[in-house]
């Protein structure tokens, strides 16, 4: 019965979420055909009937491509920086005490002020574009997991010490079971955050890649191709996300 109710909700979950994407593309379609001047905005129908001719452009597979490696790259550094530096600010109170302050400045600092250092020491290419997507991406996992690890019952803590639990069984019995659930949302946005990075290192410090055709399509005033290099974009982030989904629920079962 609870599985019956279980498929129900997530039946209902998906036809609201159809008819949210439809009312968006319905209000895009609208706004482009009727309110918005066409050189500035085309019509939902007009830029997805145009997607086999923007991708057909020559050099777009490929600038689309490096954009996928260099997001792949800059998420797994993010991962794995956050996830070090969240443990290691996260798991004792007194490192929170003082750390996490530092790290919340660092957050609030606006991330576009620094690409010009990261510039500078890296040059411009790959790695400014994955740095920057590290800088942007690493910080929302170090917030989750120093969230979660401040918020475990203490109680939990004295009754695994009382029984004898050694540091690792801890972590693993403990500590891990209550970081998972933020840890998995704190990566969704750590992906979020590092193709930010990566598109805005992509813009202003790059002659190629999809920051060349975006101030290409841009500077033509060219709606049709710009929203549809926009659409695409969005398709890999929300295919990103939807796996990271994926793997979300299948670690929760495990446990």
């Amino acid at each position: 019965m609870l599985k019956a109710f279980d498929m129900s909700l997530k039946g209902q979950l998906f036809w609201i979420r159809l008819g949210f994407l439809l009312l968006l593309l319905a209000i895009w379609e609208w706004s482009a055909r009727f309110w918005v001047d066409p050189m500035f905005l085309s019509p939902a129908s007009k830029v997805i009937s145009n997607l086999p001719t923007l991708l057909s452009k020559p050099g777009l597979w490929s600038a689309l491509s490096v954009l996928v490696l260099e997001l792949l790259v800059a998420f797994l550094g993010s991962v794995l920086i956050g996830t070090i530096l969240g443990l290691a600010v996260g798991l004792r109170a007194s490192s929170r005490k003082q750390l996490l302050p530092i790290v919340l400045l660092l957050y609030g600092t606006p991330q576009i002020t620094i690409l010009p250092i990261i510039m500078l020491m890296v040059g411009v290419g790959f790695g400014s574009k994955v740095t920057f997507g590290i800088t942007h991406g690493m910080f929302p996992l170090i917030l989750s997991i120093c969230s979660s690890l401040q918020n475990i019952n203490p109680i939990y803590l004295k009754t695994g010490l009382s029984l004898g639990a050694n540091k690792w069984q801890t972590f693993r019995w403990i500590l891990l079971p209550a970081i998972l659930p933020n840890f998995f949302n704190g990566i969704r946005l750590s992906l979020v955050a590092s193709l930010l990075g990566v598109l805005l290192a992509e813009l202003f410090a790059s002659s190629s890649g999809i920051g060349f055709f975006t101030r290409q399509f841009t500077e033509s005033f060219d709606p049709t191709a710009l929203f549809g290099l926009i659409l695409i974009v969005v398709l890999i982030s929300v295919g990103a996300n939807a796996l990271l989904s994926s793997l979300q629920i299948q670690m929760s079962r495990k446990r």
